[in-house]
């Protein structure tokens, strides 16, 4: 029987691009590049398949240019916006995720961007980068406290409560706002409030879990980061158009927030250069989910789905469209 073709857009983890190799004919390019719309769809000529990445962006557009033979696309990463799922479906696309294992390394790099926003460590890092030579000062590289604060979260699916998790054990007393009923409470008093105001006025850390869609661009407005309390942080570890970032800079540049911690910004990988350089923002480029044992599980993951898909026509993690065109939230 013939192994079906699978278009693997970027270069993955050993262990990952073995098993590929063992299961599928892999159809890859030739240098390990991010590929533009047209190389994507002209490289895809006679695959069954894509295993792509975040940054392979796949519009309405782009996905009805993909050819005929092309039935199941699996995306190396728990976010799908970077896909037309709708369109996708609607040309019979199956399209699949890994929603399960990279909680725990997002969780973890929540915090740490908790962590430098609140002890301001960018400031600190980039003067013991230029030598850090006078002598030091009480009032040198003051930060906040974050035991007894209010750590609010938007979002309390996997990451969420990891994060939250994270949180308690730092002394912190948790909040969130979810969209749904929370089928799985922590283990320890939280405190659901009853919209995204009394999350955002509520919260001397605020961190956004939530899925981007049409609904939540921008979810971190200016109108909503006046809400906080002077001297709070913004911690973003999902997807950067969640924040509306110029509204983000004003209230950094103006006092009104102490601090950010952003691993994820809009128009990556062009961000902009007041974000990453601002002496109040603790920044990191999109590395939530960048430890091997992760990336090697997302691999696997990724091709689960496939093999899933050529041995009983469904994948095991399927991302669907619901009514309004926004795809189903990750959990």
């Amino acid at each position: 029987m013939n192994r079906p073709r699978v278009l693997v857009s970027r270069t993955l983890p050993r262990q990952v691009e073995e098993r590929l190799e063992q299961c599928f004919v892999v159809i890859r390019q030739r240098h390990d590049r991010f590929l533009r719309t047209i190389e994507l769809v002209e490289t895809s000529q006679g695959a069954d398949a894509l295993l792509v990445t975040p940054v392979d962006r796949i519009d309405a557009d782009t996905a009805a240019r993909l050819p005929d033979r092309v039935k199941v696309i699996a995306t190396y990463s728990a976010g799908h916006d970077h896909l037309d799922v709708a369109t996708l479906n609607r040309r019979g696309i199956q399209v699949s995720n890994t929603p399960d294992v990279l909680t725990d390394a997002t969780a973890d790099i929540a915090m740490l961007c908790l962590l430098g926003a609140a002890r301001a460590a960018p400031a600190a890092m980039q003067w013991l980068r230029e030598g850090g030579s006078r002598e030091w000062s009480p009032l040198d590289h003051l930060g906040l406290d974050i035991s007894g604060r209010v750590l609010g979260i938007l979002g309390m699916g996997r990451i969420g409560a990891a994060t939250a998790y994270r949180a308690h054990a730092f002394g912190m007393i948790v909040r969130y706002w979810n969209r749904s009923t929370v089928e799985h409470p922590l283990p320890f008093e939280t405190h659901p409030v009853g919209s995204l105001d009394e999350l955002f006025a509520s919260s001397d850390f605020l961190s956004l879990h939530c899925a981007y869609s049409a609904e939540t661009h921008h979810i971190a407005d200016r109108r909503r980061l006046s809400l906080m309390p002077r001297k709070g942080v913004l911690i973003n570890t999902a997807r950067g158009e969640l924040v509306d970032e110029p509204a983000l800079l004003s209230a950094l540049d103006s006092g009104a927030l102490f601090g950010a911690g952003l691993d994820v910004f809009a128009n990556e990988p062009r961000i902009d250069d007041r974000l990453r350089n601002h002496p109040r923002i603790f920044a990191l480029p999109h590395i939530g989910s960048a430890t091997i044992s992760t990336r090697i599980a997302m691999g696997h993951a990724a091709v689960d789905n496939l093999i899933a898909f050529f041995e009983t026509g469904a994948v095991r993690s399927p991302v669907h469209p619901v009514p309004d065109g926004r795809t189903t939230p990750e959990k």
